[in-house]
């Protein structure tokens, strides 16, 4: 029976380019979604950019552009680097959408109405520099358990403890650097509790993997928390229904994001009905793949919210553990924190998404890329195994028989056995333990070489009487690899293009797997795949050991991880000097910047800087500023920026540009 399936990935936040954490979970899902297709079902695959929160709008704030400008550009580089490894969604969207908007309305209304929401005052740190209450993730402070220092205002990653912001101890703002206030502010709230209930039945109904199960049952069993789904102005974010100051905080609409990616894939095609997908009593299936530091979104506050809202829940949400390096968390020192757009420079992306599915088990265990495994595995299975099969036998069909198969095959028993194994690698697949089914898939591939190996065709057809014996043994060698590339078509779908082109067939397809190709010509064949080079590898690390500073590796959904922390060592390399404002002038393609030519006594720098809403161009003329001299120049959209001028500020009117000394020079040094 044909199933209607509508999949989706966790939003990528647009903290940082994409890189190989985001990828192993991508290649997952489109691994999944190939093989549902594959199998003739229905399978939709969609996401979005995760756009909200304080992150994005602090990131455009320095970047001097509209945060609705920032967004779309990092969506068109992730789509960019996603579908550089063959990813094939059906639509990529973005959170920050009329689509999201609209249904986060909906459901948050749903949810009033039916006595979900409500509202009270919570104690929060507030960055009085910035004007802007702090998320966890933008203020450290000392562990109110253990003591130690330098931890978020979430949890400590010395003793594992949880606890609020408000605890911590000596707390600083990562936005300012300045030490927090604890202000009261009103918020609302989703009343998780009332869906204990149902929650336990779910999480037991087979919608999770049962170590996901056991673990959500610690958390049902101690008791649920109403979830705080509003955050302060200033937000970038959705409005809340009926206020003028209160947005929804990102993990209330993130998730929605989901839904409204799809809706605007609806909306563009006539053979789509968002309700049959999203309807409570819709007969269709919804699946989630996501990382295992997210399941609590995923698996009690989603379900919960959809079932408040009267829309369907997941059918099941596949959960994957992190992504590890030579056995450590990715990192940039090392070279191994590594940007997708670096891997395509330098590898063939479909050797990571098979070294990736050697690895996927369905289950929620963290796996590690061993760069030396990588390259043998690629080489010894994927080239000398599988891609073998086709070089030994093609030269033989092309020069000898024209490129003509022939009419029937050489060893029956050995085909069916192929044949058979469909089902099976079939199971592996659909259960997520693609690593099994490249296993068994490896299994027969060894018994093909070895059927060739005995009949050894490059002797017989020296021999005279045994051509047509060549051409059964080679032709039953090219049919065994094409079952191959059939059930590797999820995992290598450029390969299994190729393969297509080869044997002069059509786009290969599972109900093919028991037709052989007998008396058809084939065309020459041409290398499908080449040897992965250690020296390949090396480069990649080093490449990546130079690249720009990229975004934590263990971020997903959420709020930006914030600013990093510099050593007092780096922050006396500044240089602080005078500057005078030589010329000003308004960049028109930009909200916030200005576009500054600074004298410091040895010339002339341009600096971009944001402050058009404070300040008229033309008032800055001649007016002494501090500047960061010693800043490396920084390409951006409007043309280049040689240096960065000091402010402080809440923002908007509300710049003031810090100035120097009476009687002070351009060029004086700023102490």
């Amino acid at each position: 029976m044909k199933r209607h399936i509508l999949v989706t990935s966790a939003l990528p936040y647009i903290n940082g380019p994409i890189h190989l954490g985001h990828l192993l979970e991508h290649i997952q899902t489109d691994i999944w979604v190939r093989f549902q297709k594959l199998r003739g079902h229905e399978c939709l695959y969609v996401c979005a950019d995760d756009t909200h929160g304080t992150g994005s709008m602090l990131r455009a704030e320095q970047a001097g552009v509209s945060p609705e400008d920032l967004i779309e550009a990092v969506r068109q580089e992730h789509v960019r680097d996603l579908t550089g490894f063959g990813i094939e969604y059906d639509n990529y969207h973005s959170t920050h959408s009329e689509e999201n908007r609209a249904l986060s309305e909906l459901i948050f209304n749903r949810l009033h109405e039916r006595g979900s929401i409500f509202t009270r005052d919570v104690a929060q740190l507030y960055d009085p520099e910035r004007g802007l209450f702090l998320a966890d993730r933008f203020v450290k402070g000392d562990c109110p358990r253990c003591g130690a220092a330098d931890q978020y205002g979430d949890n400590c990653d010395a003793c594992g403890a949880t606890y609020d912001a408000t605890e911590l101890g000596r707390p600083r703002s990562l936005v300012s650097g300045a030490e927090p206030q604890v202000r009261q502010s009103e918020h609302y709230f989703f009343d998780l509790p009332q869906f204990s209930g149902l929650l336990k039945g779910w999480t037991r109904s087979g919608a999770v993997q049962p170590e996901v199960a056991n673990k959500l049952a610690e958390w049902l069993d101690d008791g649920l928390k109403p979830w705080d789904i509003s955050r302060d102005a200033p937000y970038f974010g959705f409005l809340i229904p009926g206020t003028t100051d209160k947005y929804f905080y990102v993990w209330m609409d993130a998730p929605v994001g989901y839904m409204a990616s799809f809706k605007h894939l609806a909306d563009s095609r006539s053979d789509l009905d968002f309700d049959a997908f999203w309807n409570a009593d819709a007969g269709t299936e919804l699946h989630h793949f996501i990382g295992k530091d997210i399941i609590n979104f995923h698996t009690l506050f989603w379900p919960a919210v959809l079932e408040g809202a009267g829309f369907r829940k997941p059918t099941r949400v596949h959960t994957h553990g992190f992504l590890t390096v030579e056995g450590a968390k990715m990192s940039k020192s090392k070279g191994t924190l590594i940007k997708a757009s670096t891997y395509l420079e330098h590898l063939n992306p479909e050797c990571l998404r098979y070294y990736f599915a050697t690895k996927l088990n369905g289950m929620v265990d963290d796996y590690d890329l061993n760069f030396e495994d990588f390259v043998q595995r690629v080489n010894t299975d994927l080239v000398g195994k599988v891609v073998n099969i086709a070089s030994r036998c093609a030269g033989f069909i092309t020069r000898n028989f024209d490129g003509e198969l022939a009419p029937e095959l050489a060893d029956e028993a050995l085909w069916s056995r192929f044949v058979e194994a469909s089902e099976s690698i079939a199971e592996r697949y659909e259960a997520g333990q693609v690593s099994k089914a490249v296993r068994e898939i490896s299994a027969l591939a060894d018994l093909a070489n070895q059927y060739i190996a005995e009949r050894e065709p490059w002797k017989l057809v020296k021999q005279e009487g045994t051509q047509a014996e060549v051409q059964a043994v080679c032709s039953l060698g090219v049919n065994l690899f094409r079952i191959l590339a059939i059930y590797l078509t999820p995992i290598l779908p450029a390969l299994s293009k190729a393969v297509s082109a080869f044997l002069n067939v059509g786009p290969l397809r599972w109900s093919d797997i028991d037709q052989p190709l007998l008396g058809k010509r084939i065309n020459a064949y041409q290398a499908l795949l080449t040897r992965m080079e250690k020296k390949q590898v090396d480069r990649l690390i080093e490449a990546s050991k130079a690249q720009p500073e990229a975004a934590s590796a263990e971020a997903t959904n959420g709020e930006d991880e914030g600013q990093a922390l510099i050593a007092i060592e780096d922050f006396a390399k500044v240089q602080l000097k005078v500057a005078r404002i030589a010329e000003a002038e308004a960049v028109p393609e930009a909200d916030k910047l200005l576009r500054l030519q600074l004298d410091l006594g040895d010339g002339r720098r341009q600096v971009m800087a944001g402050i058009k809403s404070a300040y008229d161009p033309a008032s800055l003329v001649d007016r002494l500023v501090v500047v960061v001299a010693n800043l490396a120049p920084r390409k951006m959209r409007f043309g280049t920026s040689e240096g960065m001028i000091l402010a402080a500020g809440p923002g908007g009117k509300d710049i003031f540009l810090l100035s120097p000394d009476a009687g002070a020079q351009p060029g004086m040094d700023v102490k």
